[in-house]
């Protein structure tokens, strides 16, 4: 088995692990893993943009009322107030290294023009910087091309991390402390190692989890796993936010509609044409996105329709081409003409507010191993995430860890062996068809049982059923030669055990957890649910 060693590990190519690794390739020689090719993450699926305080009318003091209003008695005011201080210096570190925001005045010298800054759900003001309505795409594509001209960085595309290593798995008589991971060469079906001084996770969400989500395929929690799996607490996993207009259409694949759109003024409609919102919430379309995604499931279940729609047919077709050109052409290519008609949309799982514990400089409780991005679970987001506050603080916290690693440089870990790969008596499996059918029966169990609303009842039929499944996973994870697709099952399987069982736990309705046995808020509740299993994830 092949062993590489480096100073610096980072599992990710998002914008928290790309924010990392710019700094860290400067002070020592750093390995960056793709488990696809490096321009594709969640990241650079970002529609809507980023959420600063950057307007001459706005405060960093509004904005932290803002995310602790929608965090619902969860937020962290300090983890709040500072990434979100952090954020201006960040956006100029974005705008030197190519990433171009929306400004007023399209004359190219103008660059000192007012921010275009568009409005989400929840924020009282207009805060967000955009690209168009492909923000994540272009800031990935500014930070993949400085990545790429970096010295001192290994690139490896299309593997995938297995698991962990660490010193209480090789039992080496320390702490528990990371020593690097190991990896599935999705090419070539062969197991490597890397061996770091510091390993960083940046591997994003999990959305796959579910049946129907706006989260590309690699979305499938493998950083959360092998963080659970290596023994790291996991915190408030119940938390998962259903993004409330995905586009519905039988040849759409998780094609989001951005918040963005009903920040300009986007009505949601019944399928009787009658807009609803504000039968749920005062603020209507621009209420926090827990409640609108709740607002429409209830209107399509209670009507026995199939979808909402979202309509803009006020907008002429010039602007919404001008302000959202990516959701205005896809819409166009499957026969939908937004501005002359609504959009059909539905709710579908958009991101884990829960994670690995860390804090703002991505430390968490494992010696060499830090963590930035959906992965993690800083404080910030509590119940409800803020429109536009996720790719702030993978900017923010993926900035700072790698600051921190270089301001607590790590003795070396060189001498410490890494074991060969054992594959056993594991032989290649003949039945791939078991992994598909499992694949699904994960994320059908998920989205009929542990979605948008809850009961206990339901959570405990997932669960009896999540086990089993994890049971017959490991059993094929021991028998037969592994794949990128079953080592995705085994994530998605892990990952959906710790949502049941945190949603589990609170026996409350807060934020993105909403359950019909306990449908009000509980003071006494108002603390994170926290999961810390021993190494190698709860017994089975």
């Amino acid at each position: 088995m092949n062993v590489l060693d480096c100073d610096y590990l980072v599992i990710g190519s998002g914008l928290a692990g790309l924010s990392a690794v710019l700094e860290l390739t400067r002070h020592g020689r750093t390995i960056l893993c793709a488990k696809r090719e490096l321009e594709e993450s969640n990241s650079s699926n970002a529609q809507g943009g980023i959420a600063v305080p950057i307007a001459e009318e706005d405060t960093i003091e509004s904005h932290v009322h803002d995310t602790l209003v929608a965090g619902a008695g969860l937020t962290r005011e300090d983890i709040a107030r500072e990434i979100i201080a952090g954020g201006a210096e960040r956006i100029a570190a974005l705008e030197k290294w190519g990433v171009r925001f929306e400004r007023k005045s399209c004359h190219p010298r103008e660059t000192d023009a007012e921010y275009d800054l568009g409005r989400e759900g929840g924020h009282s003001v207009r805060r967000i910087l955009h690209s168009g309505d492909i923000t994540g795409a272009e800031i990935i594509r500014a930070l993949v091309e400085r990545t790429r001209r970096r010295k001192n960085l290994a690139i490896m595309e299309n593997v995938m991390a297995i698991d962990l290593i660490t010193t209480g798995w090789l039992k080496v008589p320390d702490d528990n402390a990371c020593l690097g991971a190991y990896f599935l060469d999705r090419k070539t079906g062969e197991i490597l190692a890397v061996r770091a001084r510091h390993t960083m996770l940046a591997t994003g969400g999990a959305g796959k989890v579910y049946l129907y989500t706006s989260n590309p395929d690699t979305a499938t929690g493998d950083g959360l796993a092998m963080a659970w799996r290596a023994g790291l607490p996991i915190r408030n996993m119940e938390f998962v936010q259903f993004h409330p207009t995905c586009l519905y259409h039988p040849e759409a694949k998780s094609f989001l509609i951005s918040e963005a759109v009903r920040g300009e003024g986007g009505r949601l409609l019944n399928a009787a044409g009658k807009a609803f919102m504000k039968r749920y919430d005062p603020r209507a379309e621009l209420a926090p996105r827990d409640i609108v995604a709740r607002a429409i499931d209830h209107e399509m279940k209670s009507r026995g329709d199939a979808c909402v729609y979202l309509d803009i047919t006020q907008k002429s077709e010039a602007f919404l081409k001008h302000r959202f050109p990516n959701i205005f052409a896809t819409c166009k290519k499957f026969g939908i003409n937004m501005a002359k008609q609504p959009i059909p949309v539905v709710p579908a799982a958009h991101y884990f507010c829960g994670g690995v514990e860390a804090d703002v400089r991505g430390r968490t409780a494992m010696p060499g191993l830090h963590a930035a991005g959906e992965v993690t679970c800083t404080g910030l987001h509590g119940a409800n995430r803020l429109a536009s506050n996720s790719l702030l603080e993978a900017l923010v916290c993926g900035h700072a860890a790698a600051m921190d690693i270089l301001e607590n440089p790590r003795s070396s870990v060189r001498r410490i062996k890494i074991p060969a790969w054992k594959t056993s008596d594991a032989v290649p499996s003949d039945e791939a068809v078991v992994v598909s059918h499992n694949w699904n029966e994960v994320r059908t169990v998920m989205w009929d049982y542990v979605g948008i609303v809850r009961t206990n009842r339901r959570l405990a039929r997932a669960l009896r059923r999540i086990k089993t499944l994890r049971r017959e996973i490991r059993a094929y994870y021991r028998d037969y030669i592994i794949t990128d697709d079953l080592l995705e099952l085994r994530n998605i399987a892990a990952v959906a055990e710790l949502v049941i069982r945190s949603a589990s736990i609170r026996l409350e309705s807060r934020g993105l957890h909403y359950t019909l046995d306990y449908p009000h808020t509980a003071r006494s509740m108002a603390q994170d649910t926290i999961l810390h299993d021993l190494p190698g994830g709860s017994t089975v």
